[in-house]
């Protein structure tokens, strides 16, 4: 039997499978409210038979969004329009439904991909960031504020509501967003953070932060409902975060009840040399794998069928996340289970596409 279509248990949640739909921005919201894009977007990617769709980082503050259409979850209207979309999500289909809760801090006011991704001065419709240093991620954006300890409670409070705003809608996994240079990440690496109090200096001291926030998810929340990180594990740049600084991470996360450890890499410095090919993260999840026995996602350039597979059976990671690669083929999921002889739930209307070479992949989603 394929290992990437038996069945896991993150926390309390089983999956079917072990094939997760990594959280992808849209930049497509309104005031942080999820649109009728966010309805397409997610209704077709339920139906790809995943055993996980955790939806793209959501900010727990205005302030938090990488770009002015970044989806939000800090106020009643946010909420209520991302419950009318899940509504309809889970109308057709029973696929497990995470939630990425971050906060971009110096990364933020940013313009969207599709229109340079530039930093958004306040003067011209963007916002003042923070960080844990006023330091810039460009030599040419507006430094942050450096966060006073309000700040700081302000900010783990804002994830805290946002989790039980979450809990509300029924979304039945939340990960706690530390990777890709936002927020979080900026007060783990030594490149962004430059506090000499108790948050900053020291490995224990910049991960302080990032744990009091995660600890206070965590406990805000049912038992039910896992709670895991995303992490980068390195920064890709000499004297920043690396690995076994991300292996010491994962043990204080993994002590603390972490469901589950995403690992990624990258995104805090423009001074970061990836070496970008299949697997190329891979390396990583194995490694802290090796150091903690919760569950460990492996994403980055994982394309085929057979490489998932290779992926889990070498005992590199626990699951596989698709981001980019579930964009471009929304039935991945399918073409896998045929390829591995798998099995995946789709709605009754699509059960009579399947091809005559390869009956018995689709049964019906309950």
């Amino acid at each position: 039997m394929s290992q990437l279509f038996s069945t896991v248990s993150l926390g309390e949640l089983t999956l079917d499978n072990r094939i997760v739909i990594a959280p992808m921005c849209q930049y497509s919201a309104e005031a942080g409210n999820a649109t009728a894009w966010h309805r397409i977007h997610l209704g077709q990617l339920s139906f790809s038979g995943a055993g996980l769709m955790i939806i793209e980082a959501t900010a727990v503050e205005d302030i938090g969004r990488i770009s002015p259409g970044d989806l939000g979850l800090w106020n009643d209207d946010n909420e209520a329009a991302l419950k009318t979309v899940l509504e309809d999500v889970r109308r057709y289909s029973s696929i497990p439904v995470g939630i990425q809760l971050g906060h971009a801090g110096r990364k933020a006011s940013c313009a969207v991909p599709w229109e340079g991704g530039k930093q958004i001065a306040p003067d011209a419709g963007g916002w003042q960031t923070v960080a844990p240093s006023a330091l810039s991620y460009s030599a040419d954006e507006v430094k942050p504020l450096a966060m006073s300890i309000d700040d700081l409670q302000r900010v783990k409070q804002a994830f805290v509501d946002s989790a039980h705003r979450a809990v509300r809608l029924g979304i039945e996994l939340i990960e706690v967003h530390a990777a890709h240079g936002y927020l979080l990440h900026q007060f783990l690496s030594p490149l962004s953070n430059q506090r000499s109090d108790e948050y900053g200096d020291s490995l224990e001291n910049r991960m302080r932060f990032p744990l009091e926030v995660f600890k206070a998810v965590r406990e805000a929340v049912p038992a039910s409902v896992p709670v895991g990180v995303r992490i980068s594990a390195t920064d890709w740049v000499e004297g920043g975060w690396e690995i076994e600084q991300s292996i010491a991470f994962s043990r204080e996360l993994e002590a603390l009840n972490c469901a589950y450890i995403h690992v990624s890499s990258g995104g805090l410095s423009e001074d970061q040399k990836i070496s970008v090919g299949p697997n190329y993260q891979v390396p990583f999840s194995r490694d802290i794998r090796e150091q903690v026995s919760i569950p460990v996602i492996a994403v980055g350039l994982i394309t085929e069928p057979q490489q998932a597979e290779g992926v889990l059976q070498q005992g590199d990671a626990d699951l596989v996340a698709l981001a980019r690669g579930i964009l471009y083929d929304p039935r991945w999921p399918w073409h896998a289970a045929a390829v591995l002889e798998g099995k995946v739930q789709v709605p009754p209307q699509y059960l009579r596409s399947e091809p005559h070479d390869v009956k018995g992949i689709l049964t019906q989603d309950q």
